[in-house]
């Protein structure tokens, strides 16, 4: 509950101050946990409910003879006597709560670093910037099963998802992953200028354009992913292909980008095929050019037949 974005705005206009359970704080949660256990087990245990009003009358009455009214066993005093000290010093409230917009309840999310958000084991896109623009949304499940992320401040809607069935999902909407800061002729400014000559690959971007007009950005976004891993050299020679080849169109830049990295490592070896061998012992000339003495086949037929030679 006091996570919700009308809570947060009740404690502030009512100028509040919350004081929670420390973690792994025994003390402090078992405080709270006896309390409920001896609800459940005193008041709710035994008893029959036919309908709400069953239950509210019967527990003022639990209340007025034991909740309230039994000495506490460690403070040795009757709740109700400490109560009515305690409200001599409780603030009086006269201020109106002014809720800015009335969603329904909804929970705060802290925006991630990669643009994403994180709800029922899953995470949500959200557009480029998010994660330095806000700190945390709201969402909000409808009933068609949408997520609706949308700013506590001004109620923009951020973003909507259809809310999968699964776990451990990334659902994405591709419009978040492109940069939207900048229109698109800026934007093709700034992919010419990582090119040697900047009117050609002007040119060459605005022929992209014409044929591709509806994915422009994917195809801006595919070639300045190009020229940040690649030199001017080979940008420029694979500019020039492509428009020699007429190939208009990032995935054939890229391609061309890939077949002249490829052709460059292939001049660039260098096979030697001149060996030079050298001996491991230094051997006179004249060893090197004496034969053997050769025998004829038929003294080996002798020595065969026993005869001596």
């Amino acid at each position: 509950m006091i996570l919700t974005k009308e809570f947060q705005q009740y404690k502030e206009s009512r100028n509040l101050t919350l004081r929670v359970c420390r973690k792994a704080d025994p003390e402090s949660k078992g405080k709270i946990e006896n309390v409920v256990g001896f609800i459940k087990h005193n008041f709710a245990k035994h008893r029959v409910f036919h309908n709400i009003d069953s239950w509210n009358e019967q527990g003022w009455e639990w209340l007025n003879r034991t909740g309230n009214y039994k000495v506490h066993h460690t403070t040795k005093k009757r709740p109700v006597e400490v109560f009515s000290l305690e409200r001599q010093h409780l603030r009086r409230v006269t201020k109106n709560l002014d809720i800015k917009y009335n969603y329904e309840t909804s929970i705060s999310r802290c925006v991630h670093k990669d643009n994403t958000i994180r709800y029922l084991s899953n995470r949500y896109s959200l557009p480029l910037g998010t994660f330095g623009k806000y700190e945390t949304l709201c969402i909000k499940e409808t009933e068609e099963k949408v997520l609706i992320i949308y700013s506590p401040e001004t109620g923009e809607v951020i973003a909507k998802h259809n809310i999968p069935d699964g776990k451990g999902l990334l659902i994405k909407d591709r419009k978040h992953s492109r940069d939207r800061t900048k229109g698109i002729d800026a934007f093709m400014n700034t992919v010419s200028q990582q090119f040697n000559d900047n009117e050609i690959a002007y040119d060459y971007l605005q022929a992209v354009k014409e044929k591709y007009p509806r994915y422009i950005r994917d195809q801006l976004q595919m070639i300045l992913k190009e020229t940040k891993v690649n030199n001017r050299e080979i940008l420029s020679a694979a500019l020039n292909e492509c428009i020699k080849r007429n190939l208009y169109s990032a995935t054939d830049f890229s391609d061309v980008v890939a077949y002249l990295k490829r052709q460059r490592q292939v001049e660039d070896t260098v096979i030697d095929t001149a060996k030079n061998v050298t001996h491991v012992k230094r051997v006179s000339g004249w060893v090197m050019e004496t034969e053997a003495q050769k025998r004829e086949v038929g003294a080996y037929t002798a020595i065969l037949e026993g005869e001596l030679v």
